[in-house]
């Protein structure tokens, strides 16, 4: 991961943590349902490793929301 890009991968992962627990899901229950590891979904809502397209839009089918939600960074 480019750290210049550090504080918008910080809030992706923020997004994806809020629609996550909004739909009542754990760390775990996602993870499992984009076919990934809880430890992979965890360093991904904690900006601690880059994240694929790929997985962004599975996170996006299992939430139900457009990728534009999780990648409205509010200030």
């Amino acid at each position: 991961m480019d750290n210049r890009q550090f504080d918008k991968y910080r809030h992706l992962g923020l997004n994806i943590a809020y629609y996550r627990k909004e739909r009542g899901l754990s760390q775990s229950r996602l993870a499992e349902m984009i076919d990934t590891s809880r430890t992979h979904m965890s360093r991904i809502e904690t900006a601690d490793c880059a994240v694929s397209l790929d997985i962004v839009f599975k996170i996006c089918d299992v939430l139900e929301v457009s990728p534009t939600k999780l990648f409205d960074f509010r200030n």
